[in-house]
């Protein structure tokens, strides 16, 4: 179909640890364990590729321990451009004991030097010029040595090539990027309340801020609410889409699939209603277990049917 632009700046390495009970300070014995390349911008990646897409990830790796990420790119047929560092790629671990408690212990991330982050940046622009992605995809969090002014102006540079740059991300690195009006930015409820300056507790709250968002120059305006959906402001109108009930399993990588799944839905034009339907359906299907979601699993017609779509101030809704 089309050539997408990932770009991570902090990707990660996931220690998933299963143990009965975690006790501070004692000797934990662990029922499982399992190290796997990991991160927002791979999420990504690996579901524009599912969806037929060409895609390149670039971004930040760690030398010393890069094997599970070229494997996994060398698996899902993407594009490994990534520049490498001394060092090794941050370990995040996620400790998941029997009654459903998890916690998550995250690293930092290799130290980026300014003359890396300009070599990244030039590699970057020349993709955009040499290859003309029809999108490029900005996610994730901050390493150490970059800042939220040193992001903000990635973006502004990347936004020079004409191509629409889609960021997910949050703190100080999403007010950077609010600041220089992305193409699209995919906050939560929480984020896009900060930002807003108020609570988005009801629907008429959210939808404004949403709007606001828009208004400021976000041409797509993603508020992505959880369990309660998706609301969507672009210049195709205000959208909001309901998921089906599902047994939860994993949040991870939902967001991820919903923001790639709706870019597909961009560049592919499909309509609004349909658009958003497979994005947030798509999300749900993630939630059923540990990763991204699967456009090919037997039962995602279903749903499908089972998501509703509505154009905001409007009573008639598309979908079961």
């Amino acid at each position: 179909m089309a050539h997408v632009l990932v770009v991570t700046l902090n990707p990660a390495l996931d220690l998933s640890i299963q143990l009965p009970r975690l006790e501070p300070g004692a000797v934990n014995r662990t029922r499982s364990s399992h190290l796997a390349a990991a991160g927002k911008g791979l999420n990504v990646a690996q579901v524009l590729v599912a969806l037929g897409h060409r895609v390149t990830l670039s971004g930040f790796l760690g030398a010393d321990n890069d094997t599970a990420f070229v494997q996994a790119c060398r698996r899902d047929g993407i594009e490994d451009a990534s520049l490498r560092l001394p060092g090794e790629t941050r370990i995040n671990a996620k400790l998941a004991e029997d009654d459903g408690r998890v916690t998550d212990v995250n690293g930092p991330g290799v130290e980026v030097s300014g003359a890396a982050l300009a070599e990244l940046t030039a590699a970057l622009v020349a993709c955009c010029e040499t290859s003309a992605p029809s999108a490029v995809v900005v996610t994730g969090s901050l390493p150490p040595g970059v800042t939220a002014a040193d992001f903000a102006a990635l973006i502004e540079t990347l936004k020079a090539s004409g191509i629409p740059i889609w960021v997910d991300t949050s703190g100080p690195a999403l007010a950077a990027a609010l600041a220089v009006s992305p193409h699209a930015v995919k906050p939560n409820e929480q984020e896009l309340a900060e930002w807003a300056g108020g609570p988005l507790d009801e629907q008429a709250s959210q939808l404004d801020a949403a709007r606001r968002l828009h208004a400021a120059g976000i041409e797509e305006s993603i508020l992505s609410l959880g369990a309660e959906g998706t609301l969507w402001i672009s210049r195709r109108g205000a959208w909001r889409a309901t998921p089906p009930r599902v047994e939860v399993k994993s949040t991870v990588g939902a967001g991820d699939t919903l923001l790639a799944a709706l870019l597909h839905g961009v560049i592919a034009g499909q309509s609004p209603q349909d658009a958003l339907r497979q994005a947030t359906a798509l999300a749900a299907e993630a939630v059923r277990h540990v990763g991204v979601g699967d456009p090919h699993v037997e039962d995602f017609q279903q749903l499908l049917q089972q998501t509703r779509v509505t154009r905001c101030g409007d009573a008639r809704q598309e979908g079961a």
